[in-house]
């Protein structure tokens, strides 16, 4: 059994052929797609962060509003970009999100991917200290959220308060338990990997990521999800986690399928998306229904992930992501024992 849900990038254009031509239809198509997806089914809404750019960006009013429209479907991010964030004020939206969700979402952050602009987090008022890289401050603006997000007390009161204090520090409000154990790292190598299982957050491993055998994706992304795990048990946690991986899956069920992705099938490649770091990127899986059964039962790192989150499309619009989602569960997942 796996948990299957969507990621979106939330893409918007003003041309002709988009479906989703401003960021009001981005955001308000994004809503919609998590209700049709729990309709159908499928068990996660997750949304990508990405500033200086058409597409969604600030995620917690999107998450709060598919919160409040829906029930059960978990609702998350893969990934928010911790260099740009402040992790008190963060700390308040994503507790205020997750209780309208009645603790549904499920946080992945990171360090973030190369962005529009250059060093787009100084914009924002972070400059990392003295010696540290922009990736360490990402990771130490991590760290304090996860603090925050254990509900303890830490702010001296005022003993003229406007309003009456309980007892003791004050700690960030509003609180929802529960969401320190649903923030997930995304990493892009083995060690990062490794420095997030010690944290005790969980793991999510994208469509990419930097090269550290010259194996395919899969192979490599398993064997990262082999030594974060290890890393997991030999910090002691008690639950056990979560993990999970992205893919671009399309089954061809109909001429529309065909049309939109018939000549999408192909082979993993390398490139560059920093200088000097080379990285994987996988594989488009794109197939009527049984061949993709075939193939799907070859990747080791889906095999190996409890979660797996479909890449949606979504200038292609609403109905037909909802199509492409379908597909898989109705198609697939059976197959396969996802379901």
């Amino acid at each position: 059994m796996k948990k299957i849900g969507f990621l979106s990038f939330g893409h918007w254009s003003p041309s002709p052929q988009s479906g989703t031509r401003s960021g009001s239809d981005a955001l308000l198509q994004s809503i919609d797609l998590a209700v049709a997806a729990e309709e159908l089914g499928a068990d996660g809404a997750y949304f990508r962060v990405h500033h200086f750019a058409r597409q969604l960006a600030s995620p917690f009013p999107l998450l709060a509003a598919a919160g409040a429209k829906t029930k059960r479907i978990e609702l998350g991010t893969a990934v928010i970009d911790m260099r740009y964030e402040n992790p008190l004020y963060m700390a308040e939206d994503a507790g205020a999100a997750d209780l309208i969700a009645g603790g549904r979402l499920q946080l992945g952050i990171s360090r973030g991917s190369p962005e529009q602009v250059i060093d787009g987090w100084r914009y924002f008022g972070y400059v990392p200290e003295e010696g540290k890289t922009d990736a360490d401050m990402a990771r130490r603006h991590a760290e304090i959220f996860l603090d925050l997000l254990r509900g303890e007390g830490f702010a001296q009161p005022n003993p003229r308060p406007m309003f009456p204090n309980p007892p003791g520090l004050l700690r960030i409000e509003p609180f929802s338990a529960g969401l320190r154990e649903r923030i997930w790292w995304g990493a892009a190598t083995n060690a990062t990997a490794e420095w997030a299982a010690k944290l005790g957050m969980n793991l999510q491993s994208s469509t990419l990521k930097f090269d550290e055998s010259g194996e395919p994706l899969h192979i490599q992304q398993a064997e990262q999800i082999r030594a974060y795990r290890a890393a997991w048990y030999a910090a002691g946690h008690s639950r056990q986690p979560r993990v999970s991986v992205s893919r671009s899956i399309f089954a061809l069920v109909n001429d529309m399928d065909h049309a939109y992705f018939g000549g999408s099938q192909g082979e993993d490649h390398f490139g560059y998306i920093e200088p000097e770091r080379r990285a994987v990127f996988g594989r488009t899986y794109a197939a009527e229904p049984d061949v993709l059964i075939e193939e799907l039962k070859e990747d080791q790192a889906i095999a190996e992930a409890d979660t797996l989150l479909l890449t949606v499309p979504n200038q292609l619009g609403v109905d037909y992501n909802a199509h492409v989602i379908e597909s898989i569960l109705k198609h697939v997942a059976p197959a396969l024992g996802w379901r």
